[in-house]
């Protein structure tokens, strides 16, 4: 039986720890969802502890329960994503990527704060070129 490739849930957040962007695609109550962000600040400064011993490069991956975290450091930001074992880490890599070069498009060469204040933009400039396309 295929099972498809599927993303738990994605994070972003800056180097002090705090989520900036946070979807979940698995139902987890607000309590579990505080305890997964705290695990991930734990796991980010294993991230930052191993990058400076070796390049950041070397590995785009750790283990997180049953499951790994697929992530990738852009300026300030870490962007995050659970997914399943035996998932492709390239492809994620990749669309992690694609979302900060969408992000960049969107603002003009994004940073944190635009996240943080001006997310809305973005929703309501695409909505703006959707119906133009009617």
């Amino acid at each position: 039986m295929y099972v498809a490739n599927t993303i738990r849930f994605i994070l972003l957040q800056n180097r002090q720890g705090k989520t900036r962007l946070a979807k979940y695609y698995i139902p987890l109550e607000e309590s579990e969802k505080h305890k997964v962000e705290y695990e991930f600040l734990l796991l980010k400064m294993e991230f930052s502890n191993l990058s400076t011993q070796v390049s950041e490069e070397f590995s785009p991956r750790v283990t997180f329960r049953t499951h790994k975290v697929i992530y990738r450091r852009y300026a300030g930001l870490f962007f995050s994503l659970c997914v399943d074992i035996t998932d492709n880490e390239l492809a994620y890599l990749e669309s992690i990527h694609l979302f900060v070069e969408i992000l960049d498009h969107f603002f003009s060469n994004v940073c944190e704060l635009d996240l943080v204040f001006n997310f809305h933009k973005a929703i309501i400039e695409r909505m703006g070129e959707l119906e133009k396309q009617d």
